[in-house]
């Protein structure tokens, strides 16, 4: 193997940090579909261009990303809407776990999107991760780029702290390739949790919908003006849409609700399942937020 490096010139760790480099940019040109999409449809006439200098992706230059751009349908033309092409790497897709799944208890579901928060013509992201059963957002990060490093991993890794769950939790997101890199799908298979992925937006709503809410009912009001102050703000908002009350929880909120749910005793706990079997909120009928 060594003369095989020397045979073409380049050491063994050379070799494997063009690799790591190579994996990377890969990467996050996949994590870009989702939010681009995102941005187009509330700037629809934003240009390539502007995009890049409000995104400022990793590994792509100017030129590069407006090539990406209009390799996947985003290029901006008269008498004609953007459309998204399929991607052409051939993404690592899960199946659909959701459909008719009970809910009847936390830890059995947890749902997840990115987003982005412009400040001063400055796209930043925002990664959440909330229980359905309860709405609690229980994993959240904000970060500069979207690198997995910076945004779903960090997510996890506070949600599984929180939690400390059990095997079976399905987790359920977009087909963002910020949810099936090796290093994420390393830590979810460690804890035993399962994934699956929407196949249409209309799949992974509920995160979609925390996204806005998170965005206009909190962290709009409260005004941060860099990346420091949306990171301060991010805890507030998260802190007080955990502590308010929900109507889909009957006015209780996900705490609130969460520490009830906890209070009751064993035996209590076994009847209250055995009654959802009948009355359960199935996931394709959940109210939204």
């Amino acid at each position: 193997m060594n003369a095989l490096y020397r045979a073409i010139g380049i050491s063994k760790q050379g070799f494997h940090q063009q690799l790591d480099k190579f994996l990377s940019m890969q990467d996050e040109q996949q994590q870009l579909l989702s939010v681009i999409l995102q941005i187009r449809k509330e700037y629809p006439t934003l240009s390539a261009r502007q995009m890049y200098f409000m995104i400022r992706p990793v590994h792509l230059g100017r030129d590069r990303f407006e090539s990406f751009c209009f390799k996947n349908g985003f290029k901006i033309e008269k008498r004609r809407s953007f459309r998204r092409t399929t991607n052409s790497w051939g993404v690592t897709r899960f199946p659909n776990l959701l459909q008719q799944k009970e809910l009847t208890d936390i830890n059995q579901v947890w749902v997840s999107d990115i987003t982005y928060y412009e400040i001063n013509g400055r796209f930043y992201f925002l990664t959440f991760i909330m229980d359905l059963h309860s709405r609690r957002i229980i994993g959240y990060s904000s970060s500069e780029n979207l690198m997995t490093a910076n945004t779903t991993l960090p997510a996890m890794k506070m949600a599984i702290n929180n939690r400390k769950p059990g095997s079976s939790v399905i987790f359920h997101s977009d087909g963002g390739g910020q949810y099936y890199c090796k290093e994420f799908l390393s830590l979810i298979r460690d804890q035993g949790i399962l994934s699956s992925m929407a196949e249409t937006v209309y799949e992974n709503s509920n995160a979609e919908r925390l996204n806005g809410l998170i965005k206009n009912d909190y962290l709009i009001h409260y005004y941060p003006t860099n990346y420091s102050g949306l990171k301060k703000e991010l805890v507030r908002a998260v802190r007080n849409y955990n502590a308010k009350p929900h109507s889909e929880l009957k006015r209780q909120s996900p705490i609130e609700f969460e520490t009830r749910c906890g209070n009751v005793d064993d035996s209590q706990k076994r009847i209250g399942r055995k009654k959802a079997q009948s009355s359960s909120l199935r996931i394709a009928h959940i109210p939204h937020i």
